[in-house]
C-alpha cells in the first residue's frame, strides 16, 4: 500500500486540472488513466473536431464568393486536415507531452485502470494507493452503441474513427442527430461525401429548442444533406458495398460508411463505485453542490450528469481543488447559466432553460425572438446568415432564464446572455444598455423588445 495525498482516477480535462493544481500546491498526487492523459477532448473530441469544422467552413465561405466578391473555384482536399489533426494530437495520438507537463508540476502518472477498493483506497494493476486527503473521479464516458440487430461487430465509426479518418467516404450514414452527429455530418458533406442523417426524435438537436433543429434541417437540405427525423432504425447490415440501415416501415438507406453518434454512456461499475454505496446501474453519479460523492471522494466531468462538456468539467475542477485545499472564495456549483454550442454553420448556441423547461418549472414565461438576417449585421453578412436570437424570460422576476442564438458567431453572441442569466440582470436594464452597431449581438436588444406571452 502506497500512501499519497490525493488520487485522481481519470485524467480528462477536469481530472488533469485537479491533479495539476494540487501537485502545484505541493501535494503528493497520483493521476491514473488507462488511455491518453488529457482525455477525449484534445485527441478525439472538441479540438480536432473543431479543426475539421474550421476547414469545412473555409470551403463553404469560398463557395459564397460568387454572391459577394467575384469568382472562386474550390477543390476540397482532406489530406491537410488529417495531417493537421495528427500534428495537434502530438504525433499520431501520443500523450508524451501531456504526461511530461503533469510530471513537471510534481505529479505522478500511472497508466492503467483505476478502481476504488475502499472509501480511501484505489487499485491499479498490482499497485494500491491509500489517499490521505481524498480521491477524485473523472472517468468520462464511452460512445453508446444502440442494440440494433445486425449492427454489432460491423466496422462502424464512432467519433474516434471519424477523427482518425485519412479519406472522406463517398457516402456516409450518420445515426444520431445530436451535436456530434450534425457537426461531423456537415464536415464530411462539405468535403464531398453524400451524407444522410437519421434521428429518432422529432427534430435534430433534440436537447435544443425545436426551432433550432428545424432551421438546421433546412440548412442541411440546401447543402444536399438528407435528413430523416422521427424515424426508428430496426436493422443494420454490412457487406463489401457498405452499410444498410432498415427503417421502421421498411425503407432502407445505404452508404459506404456509417457513423454512430447516439450519445455516450458511463461505466460506474468499472470504477468500483459500489464500495462507497453508489448505484452503479445509474446513468450518472450523484454529487452535492461541492461535487462530493461521499466523505473524501469527489467527481467531476461527464460522470456527474451536469453536462458532457469540457467547460463543465473544468468549472467543477476549480470547486474540487478549493475543497481539497480548503481554499475560500470559490462558490458552490451553479448550473443555471450552463452554456453549450454546436459548431455547425450556422452555430447553434444556447444557455439556461428552453421554453418547455421554463414552463415545466412553473414560470410565467415570456418569449422574444429576432431574425438574424433582419439585423443590420445579418443583412450585411449576406449568404450564410441563417439564424435567430430567442430569449426566454421569467415574467415574474423580469430576468432572462434561457436563450438560443443561431447564426454566424452564435457562440460568441450567446456569451452576453450567459452573463445576463448568471448575474440575473433585469430585463429592463438589458433593454436600455448600449449595443454596438452593426454587430450580431445587437439583435439581443431586438429580441428583448419582442418579449411577450407565447401564443
Amino acid at each position: 500500500m502506497e500512501q499519497v495525498d490525493v488520487v485522481v482516477i481519470g485524467m480528462g480535462p477536469g481530472g488533469e486540472e485537479v491533479a495539476g493544481k494540487l501537485a502545484e500546491a505541493h501535494l503528493d498526487v497520483v493521476g491514473i488513466d488507462q488511455r491518453l492523459l488529457g482525455g477525449e477532448c484534445p485527441y478525439y473530441g472538441c479540438v480536432p473536431s473543431k479543426m475539421m469544422i474550421r476547414a469545412a467552413n473555409a470551403l463553404a465561405e469560398a463557395r459564397r464568393i460568387p454572391s459577394l466578391a467575384g469568382d472562386a473555384r474550390v477543390s476540397p482536399d482532406w489530406a491537410p486536415v488529417a495531417a493537421r489533426i495528427r500534428n495537434e494530437a502530438t504525433d499520431d495520438w501520443d500523450d508524451k507531452v501531456a504526461v511530461e507537463r503533469f510530471e513537471g508540476k510534481g505529479g505522478r502518472f500511472v497508466r492503467g485502470h483505476g478502481r476504488l477498493t475502499g472509501p480511501n483506497t484505489v487499485s491499479v494493476g498490482d499497485r494500491e494507493f491509500e489517499a490521505r486527503r481524498g480521491i477524485v473521479l473523472n472517468i468520462g464516458t464511452e460512445p453508446a452503441i444502440p442494440p440494433i440487430p445486425g449492427l454489432e461487430g460491423t466496422p462502424l465509426w464512432t467519433n474516434r474513427e471519424a477523427i482518425e479518418a485519412t479519406e472522406v467516404p463517398s457516402s456516409l450514414l450518420v445515426l444520431g442527430g445530436g451535436a456530434i452527429g450534425v457537426e461531423l455530418a456537415q464536415v464530411f458533406a462539405r468535403f464531398g461525401s453524400k451524407v444522410t442523417v437519421v434521428e429518432a426524435m422529432p427534430h435534430l438537436l433534440p436537447l435544443e429548442e425545436p426551432e433550432s433543429g428545424a432551421l438546421l434541417a433546412d440548412v442541411f437540405k440546401r447543402e444536399g444533406i438528407d435528413v430523416h427525423v422521427g424515424v426508428k432504425v430496426v436493422g443494420a447490415r454490412h457487406d463489401a458495398s457498405g452499410f444498410t440501415l432498415e427503417l421502421d416501415g421498411g425503407k432502407t438507406l445505404t452508404a459506404q460508411q456509417l457513423l454512430v453518434a447516439t450519445g455516450r454512456r458511463v461505466e460506474l461499475a468499472a470504477a468500483g463505485l459500489d464500495v462507497i454505496g453508489v448505484d452503479v446501474s445509474a446513468r450518472s453519479v450523484p454529487v452535492d453542490s461541492r461535487l462530493r460523492i461521499a466523505p473524501g471522494v469527489w467527481a467531476v466531468g461527464d460522470m456527474t450528469g451536469k453536462g458532457a462538456f469540457t467547460h463543465v468539467s473544468m468549472y467543477q475542477a476549480e470547486i474540487v481543488v478549493a475543497e481539497i485545499l480548503d481554499a475560500p472564495g470559490v462558490p458552490a456549483a451553479d448550473y443555471r447559466a450552463l452554456p453549450r454550442v454546436t459548431f455547425t454553420d450556422p452555430e447553434v448556441a444556447s444557455v439556461g432553460m428552453t421554453q418547455a423547461q421554463a414552463a415545466e418549472a412553473g414560470l410565467d414565461v415570456l418569449v422574444g425572438k429576432a431574425d438574424m438576417a433582419a439585423t443590420a449585421r445579418g443583412w450585411i453578412h449576406g449568404p450564410g446568415n441563417d439564424g435567430f436570437i430567442r430569449i426566454i424570460a421569467d415574467a415574474g422576476r423580469r430576468v432572462v432564464v434561457g436563450a438560443t442564438v443561431i447564426g454566424p458567431c452564435g457562440g460568441e453572441v450567446m456569451s452576453a446572455l450567459a452573463v445576463a442569466i448568471h448575474a440575473e440582470v433585469p430585463v429592463d436594464r438589458l433593454l436600455h444598455m448600449i449595443y454596438a452597431y452593426p454587430t450580431f449581438h445587437r439583435g439581443i436588444q431586438d429580441a428583448l423588445r419582442d418579449l411577450r406571452q407565447p401564443s
